[in-house]
Order: C-alpha cells, then structure tokens, then sequence
C-alpha cells in the first residue's frame, strides 16, 4: 500500500504518453522529459502495481494485458483530476475540441458558422493534435473528432457519419489519370502511413496483395509532402481531399476500400455545460448538408 501511495498523477499521465505512442523515446518527447526520467518513473508505475504493463521484448512497445486494462482507469483517474481541477472555470471557457486531422471535413465552416450565430457567448476552439484521441486522453480538450475505431478504453463516443476512403497520389503518376482505382491497383507502391494519427494500416490490404514497402510520417503535412515529391502513395478519406487540397497531389476514389467513420469522442466525466449543445449542433448540420 505504502508504494502505492507514492503514486502521483505525473505517473499516470507518463504511461499514457507510452501507450498512445507505443514508444519511450516519443513518449518522453511528448511530456518533455528526458527518455530515461520516462523509464523510470514506468518502472515506479508497475512497481507500485505489482504487475508488468508495457511489453518491452519488441522494438515497438506493446501494452500488456494488464496495461491495457490499467489504461482505461487511468484515463478515466487523469480525465476525473483534469475535470475536477477545471470544473469551476468551465462555463467561462471555450469549448476545445481536437481533431488530428480534416476536422469534421465539409462539416467544418457550417458548424463553426453555426455554432457562431446560436452560442456567441461560448468560443469553439478546433486544435490540431496530433496524436490518437486528438488530446483528449491528455485533457487538452472536451472532446475530439475522431476517425477509425477508438481503441481507448473508458471513452465516450457518439457516431457522426462515414467517409469513403481515397488514394492520393503524385499527380504525375500514371494512375491518377483513373476515375477510381482498387487496392490490388496500389499493392506495388510504396504506402506513406501516420504513424502517429492516422487510420490507415497495411492490413486494409488482403495478406496476398499487401505492399511490402513504407514510409512513416507523423502528421498529414508531412504525409502530404511524401506523396507530392513521388515517395509514396497514401489512402485516406474524401475528408482530406476537401480540406487539403494540394497542386501536386491527386485524390482518385477507392470504392472497394471500406468506409471510416467518424465518430465525436469525450471523457465520461467531461464537465464543459456546453457539449451536450455541441452534440446536438453538430448533428443538425450533418442532416442538413
């Protein structure tokens, strides 16, 4: 009990870090601290626990069964610290909603437009984030767009709607010429894949056409300039070709790839007295768009 008692918030927030990035190095430039402070303050976690939480037998960390069922209560023990040290200053506050990338895609200026003209007493703040819940598991926000399927326990999340999924390729490349194109047709290009916040992996492939060759990036202006110098090819969502137009690059439909959906994901605890207004908001524009 004694070690548990040593336990502080810094603890739960440094395991977070690990398991949203799914390595040491990158965690601790997150939290700002030096890779080893990040270790060792893992360590006092599972020591105080008494159980193993990150696997570090592979070059990417992987969460434990253990972890990942402690991750879930620890993001619910840090969302409850955050609300609770917030709860006071919420009606006075803007409404922070993350995203890591394209927002709510065409949705986007009618909803902020939208939310202009019915709560001009309560900013809505969009933040680019760039991590798996757009800042949401760091209480950096009330709520997040997100797109995929939320893999963090303890979350909250309401369906908005789906994207279909497209290539974006060079648009040099002889295949952005096409009206639409199938995954077979990309299974020998080179894939350039977000690492950090995207929702593309190679397993969107069947295991007998899966591309062999990659390029990790960690955001969508770094993914954007792999494709527009000819590096790779990307998939993404018909959100990405609205917001981020690019002279270089193309965007040709994937109708053979599954829809992503889109889903408004906050912490049970959440306390802003705006998100329910925004949850309703957000839906009306949807409907009538």
């Amino acid at each position: 009990m004694s070690g548990l008692r040593a336990l502080e918030i810094r603890h739960l927030r440094c395991f977070l870090a690990i398991a949203d990035e799914g390595n040491v190095t990158r965690a601790a430039a997150r939290l700002r601290l030096t890779q080893p402070a990040v270790s060792r303050t893992l360590a006092a976690l599972e020591s105080a626990l008494g159980v193993r939480l990150v696997d570090r037998s592979t070059h990417h960390l992987e969460l434990t069964a253990e972890g990942r069922a402690f991750r879930g209560r620890a993001v619910a023990a840090v969302a409850a610290f955050e609300d609770a040290l917030d709860a006071g200053r919420a009606a006075h506050r803007p409404l922070r909603v993350g995203h890591a990338w394209s927002a709510a895609g065409p949705y986007t200026t009618p909803l902020l437009r939208r939310w202009r003209e019915t709560y001009p007493e309560v900013p809505l703040e969009l933040l680019r984030i760039d991590d798996r819940t757009a800042g949401l598991t760091r209480g950096l926000v009330d709520a997040a767009l997100l797109r995929g399927p939320v893999r963090v326990a303890g979350l909250v999340t309401e369906f908005l709607y789906e994207e279909a999924r497209v290539a974006a390729l060079p648009s040099d490349d002889p295949l952005a010429g096409r009206t639409e194109l199938t995954l077979a047709d990309l299974s020998d290009r080179t894939i350039a894949l977000n690492t950090v916040s995207g929702s593309t992996a190679l397993d969107l492939w069947p295991p007998e056409i899966r591309p062999t060759s990659t390029i990790p990036v960690a955001n969508t202006d770094d993914w954007l300039a792999a494709i527009a110098a000819t590096c790779a090819i990307g998939i993404t969502t018909t959100a990405t070709a609205d917001m981020h137009p690019h002279t270089s690059v193309t965007y040709v439909p994937l109708p053979e790839a599954p829809p992503l959906p889109v889903t408004l994901t906050w912490r049970p605890a959440a306390t802003h007295p705006s998100l329910r207004a925004l949850i309703t908001l957000i839906h009306e524009v949807i409907d009538t768009h």
